[in-house]
């Protein structure tokens, strides 16, 4: 097990901490916050690294060429330098967070923190909710959603992120589009991770999780895809989701899996986050999830730096079995 790695948790939910201003409901989301608060967005990775991530993702689901132009007035490369700069921002803290640790040999024998590029779906960008619904998928090209994926990607990895963290990713066809873009970058590795249903089976556009997962995971370049998975879903509708990913599998042609859900409380675009009944934590599935194959494990929105800190100490614990 000591090939599972800690993720963040919601970004927004702990920049929260650091700023007075509001970040859900701004058609920017925590992007806005690359251009009024980079120092915010650097606590904020630096609160993840010390709760114990081995991986921290780029304030860039919602940073687009799209919405910078749109909502800032930028041009399309100012918009591309405000992406690498959040790079750079996600840099700091780790070397920040390393310099803080120098001396502290249990925790310097881990490895440096990793730093995914985070890439959000194209629904993020049309600040209507449709990363959950997957509507558009019927309405644009794979080969417009490339496009349209390209420019960010390629900033990300210019700058020198580790992998890409492709997330909520809401249909099928938006998951061949991305997997058929990575290939262009063939030395770049990610992890592809889908918005799905609470149905326990489908991907929100109602095609199948399990049969979309397996066959990107095929299809992509030997090694390019480390893991596939699930966001932003209640905690108890992940286990369903994974379960058939790897039936039959052994530990040789076993799929990596990753999982980062939400708190269980559900975003409605009008009125915000909204609880749910008594939704269970996502700490209470941990050692179910790594049975069934899961190598990256964090939390999404409505998670702060404590969860992370929850996930470490078990994953801490399996890491030792």
């Amino acid at each position: 097990m000591s090939k599972i790695k800690v993720l963040d948790g919601g970004f927004s939910t702990q920049l929260s901490t650091h700023v007075g201003d509001r970040i859900d409901g701004d058609p920017l989301w925590t992007a806005r916050f690359l251009i009024t608060d980079p120092n915010a967005v650097f606590a904020t990775h630096l609160d993840f690294l010390r709760a114990g991530a081995d991986i921290i993702q780029t304030n860039t689901y919602q940073a687009t060429i799209d919405g910078f132009v749109k909502y800032v007035g930028i041009s399309e490369e100012e918009s591309l330098e405000i992406i690498r700069r959040a790079v750079d921002y996600a840099k700091n803290a780790v070397n920040a967070y390393t310099k803080e640790i120098a001396d502290d040999e249990s925790i310097m024998s881990r490895n440096k923190p990793l730093i995914a590029g985070s890439c959000g779906p194209y629904g993020a960008c049309q600040h209507d909710g449709s990363e959950y619904t997957g509507s558009y998928g019927t309405r644009v090209s794979k080969e417009f959603l490339i496009n349209w994926h390209r420019p960010r990607v390629r900033a990300l990895l210019e700058e020198g992120v580790s992998l890409l963290a492709i997330e909520t990713i809401p249909c099928e066809r938006e998951a061949d589009a991305v997997v058929e873009l990575l290939k262009e970058f063939p030395d770049a590795r990610a992890w592809l991770s889908f918005s799905c249903r609470d149905d326990g089976k489908n991907l929100a556009d109602g095609t199948s999780f399990r049969e979309t997962a397996v066959r990107c995971y095929k299809n992509a370049l030997p090694g390019q895809i480390i893991a596939v998975g699930v966001n932003c879903i209640a905690p108890q509708h992940v286990t369903s989701l994974l379960k058939g990913v790897n039936k039959g599998n052994t530990d040789d042609n076993l799929i990596p899996l990753v999982v980062y859900p939400n708190s269980g409380e559900k975003y409605l675009v009008t009125e915000g986050w909204k609880k749910c009944g008594e939704a269970p934590s996502l700490h209470e599935f941990i050692d179910e999830w790594l049975d069934l194959g899961v190598r990256y494990i964090g939390g999404c929105c409505r998670t702060c730096a404590v969860d992370v800190k929850r996930i470490k100490s078990k994953v801490d614990h399996r890491r030792a079995t």
